[in-house]
């Protein structure tokens, strides 16, 4: 089992920057991505950006290209995700989460959840 915490949400002006950071702890050696996922009321879960934890390898969904950035830091177990750029169009829960499989991108492939942290975005 493998247990994760986020922090780092908040309220932040439209084009302003914010940075998650999701510690993972646990049986860490079993991962092989770790995700960030959005999600708003009413809404399903939304896949946006994966990384591959040994090799560093990323996949982002195509409306935060060029604006997240997802990173991790094997040594501490944590991922983080740069967000800039910031709309109001990105507030959400932001979930952390981790894999057993490579290149994982559907919430179906996620086996750990975070408990969500709350971004949001002023126009």
């Amino acid at each position: 089992q493998v247990h994760l915490v986020e922090s780092g949400g908040g309220l932040v002006q439209a084009g302003g920057s914010l940075k998650l950071s999701c510690a993972a702890s646990g049986r860490t050696f079993t991962i092989y991505s770790m995700g960030w996922f959005r999600q708003t009321p009413g809404k399903e879960r939304e896949f946006v950006a994966t990384i591959r934890w040994n090799s560093g390898i990323t996949i982002y969904e195509d409306s935060v290209k060029g604006r997240f950035t997802i990173s991790r830091d094997n040594a501490r177990n944590t991922v983080y995700l740069q967000m800039n750029g910031l709309k109001p169009e990105d507030t959400a829960v932001y979930y952390c989460a981790a894999s057993l499989k490579p290149f994982a991108r559907s919430a179906a492939d996620f086996n750990s959840w975070g408990q969500g942290t709350q971004v949001t975005v002023s126009s």
